[in-house]
């Protein structure tokens, strides 16, 4: 069984996720698209996909590579069917920004908090 994909809201219903799609170009968009049904079809996806941060213990990458460009879609697990799409970022260096690994994780405490409440 595969697993839902939801994105991420702000308290104020922002959805950084789907500003980022908005923002690539039709094809880049359409590959991306794809990405996100293989993690939605496939039990185990390949790590070319889908891979855990180095160091972190929640926040995962969706890995996109589209002409010369890299993308990158954080995201998290919400128990073990469900992955949240939080933001993306062209990846213009080897390493990923601390700052956007803290904002995935500032995401995820957000979601998480209001799902409690809810």
């Amino acid at each position: 069984m595969g697993k839902a994909i939801i994105f991420y809201r702000t308290a104020d219903g922002k959805c950084p996720v789907q500003e980022f799609f908005d923002s690539l170009s039709g094809k880049a968009a359409q590959k991306l698209a794809w990405v996100l049904s293989l993690i939605e079809d496939l039990d185990v996806v390949p790590s070319t996909f889908l891979k855990k941060l180095v160091g972190n213990k929640e926040i995962w990458e969706c890995r996109l590579q589209f002409g010369s460009n890299a993308y990158r879609v954080f995201c998290f697990f919400d128990g073990n069917s469900v992955v949240v799409l939080t933001h993306g970022m062209t990846k213009k260096t080897q390493k990923i920004p601390q700052r956007e690994i803290n904002k995935a994780e500032a995401y995820r405490r957000d979601y998480l908090q209001r799902r409690i409440e809810e």
